[in-house]
Formats: structure tokens, sequence, C-alpha cells
């Protein structure tokens, strides 16, 4: 089923939450304007903890109306780059920009406002709170209490299950269901871009084809996503792009088709020299 949504065409619909906006131009599988700026880049990041460095000049981008997909194994830099991108590590050198603009100055909450949202690893909802409160914190920084209520009731129609569970406490739910909450949550401050760390970590199977097959839908409705995840076979599916990260650095790249299709990917998922040593 997964195979089936992501060939359908990735065409977005306008912004989320934006009725009026003009739809964006198609870019399945990659084809975007070329010299178009993209909607986030990181050029030559070099990130440190403490004198351990985690990414040697890290270049990435993602375009208007992609998923890309970020890939690796454990400890390759995945979740440090997210937090780059969210303002939660500061590199040691390099450029951080989303919009056109630099963000790497700002604050997580500044970023978040310019039109960034997280879906963090392990979800990290209120576990006290009912998922209806869960998904109005994704709104905190908005005013416009009508079109809030009208984003809430879109993320029902959109997440059937969160809907069924708006009243329970959001630590009852299974970690599929919560998974679900995050990313209603997230959609909920209207962002640009989806920003989402290991989305399929710990889920069954069953959930684990739901969330993908929303973050394509979600993706069609106007929304770019950035995903990090260790699951190659599934997250290139449904990815315009992909990039594989291994001890910090780039060593594959390509549209999502194409490294599916690459011997050397299987390379650089278990950590084999031949991916850096043949990556072009």
């Amino acid at each position: 089923m997964i195979a089936t949504v992501a060939r359908v065409g990735l065409a977005p619909a306008g912004r989320w939450g934006s009725s009026d906006s003009e739809p964006v131009p198609s870019n399945a599988r990659g084809a975007v304007t070329k010299g178009s700026e993209p909607l986030l880049s990181l050029r030559s990041i070099n990130t440190f903890y403490g004198p351990v460095q985690a990414h040697f000049d890290l270049d990435l981008q993602v375009r208007e109306g992609q998923i890309v997909s970020l890939l690796g194994g454990n400890a390759s830099g995945k979740s440090t780059t997210m937090k780059v991108v969210l303002g939660l590590l500061k590199p040691r050198s390099g450029e951080v920009r989303f919009n056109g603009e630099s963000i790497l100055a700002l604050s997580t909450p500044q970023v978040i406002r310019r039109g960034i949202g997280s879906v963090p690893e392990a979800r990290r909802l209120f576990p006290a709170m009912t998922v209806r409160e869960n998904l109005l914190m994704g709104a905190y920084a908005r005013n416009d209490r009508k079109a809030v209520a009208e984003d809430l009731e879109r993320m029902l129609e959109l997440f059937p299950r969160v809907a069924e569970r708006i009243e329970f406490q959001a630590g009852t739910l299974s970690g599929g269901e919560q998974q679900m909450v995050a990313m209603a949550r997230a959609l909920m401050g209207r962002p640009r871009l989806l920003c989402m760390d290991e989305p399929t970590m710990g889920l069954s199977p069953l959930y684990v084809d739901k969330v993908l097959e929303l973050i394509a839908r979600i993706n069609r409705q106007g929304v770019s996503v950035f995903m990090v995840e260790q699951n190659a076979s599934l997250a290139l599916q449904i990815a315009h792009h992909g990039y594989v990260l291994q001890t910090g650095r780039i060593v594959l790249s390509g549209s999502g088709q194409d490294l599916l299709a690459d011997a050397r990917i299987r390379d650089a998922y278990l950590g084999g020299a031949d991916a850096a040593r043949t990556a072009s």
C-alpha cells in the first residue's frame, strides 16, 4: 500500500490550513524548478558535543513541497541534524537558512514561529493532558481562535483515530495513536515545513503503514517534510529525495527511487566503507 501512495504524485495543494493559497508546482521525484532557493538548507555544518565532532561539513536541502528523508544508523548524526534545524543545538560553523533567511541565531520558539513544526522522537506528548489539550498546545503561538477551532476539526477528520480518543488522557494511548496526536499537534501550528524525528520508531507494522500514508497525504496538502529515519526501505518509498548519513558525513544522496535501487545504501546502513569510497 505504501508503494501505491508514493507513486500517485505528491503535488501539494497550498500551505497547510490556507484555503486561498496558490498551489505550488508539482515536484514529484525531485522535479523542482532549478535555481530557486530551497525552503530549508544546511550548508557546511560542523557540530560538536564538547570535543567530539558530530557533523563534518554537512550539506542538505529541502525544497518546497518535497518529502526529504535523512537516513542512517545509530550515532550517525541524524537526530543532531534535527536539533540544529530546530535551534536546539548551535553548530560551531556553517549556515542554516529557512525560507530565504538565516535562522541560525534564532531560539527554538522563534524557529517554530517562522513556520517549522516538530514531531519529536518518542512523541513527547503531555501524558496527563487530554488529546484535545495536546492538540491545542500545538497552536499556542496563534491568536486566531476561530481558525484554530477550524484546524482542530480538520485534524480530527485527517486523523479519525485521534477523534475517537479526543477526551482520553494522551498517556493512555498506544504508540501509534500517540504518533498521530504528535503529528496533528505539530500541524496545528500551520507549519510550512514539518520536521519528524524517527516517526515509525517503536510502532507496530500496521501503524508504520498508517503513519507513512499520513505523511504522504499531509505533503499532498501543502506541507514540506524533513524526516529522519532508520528504516530506509519504507522512508524512501514516499520520499522525493534522500540523504544517507554516516558518522556525521553525507555519503549518498539522490531521489528516493534512485536510492532504493542503489546497492550502496546497504553498505551505508551497515557502516561499510564502500559507501564512502564510491559515493559521488
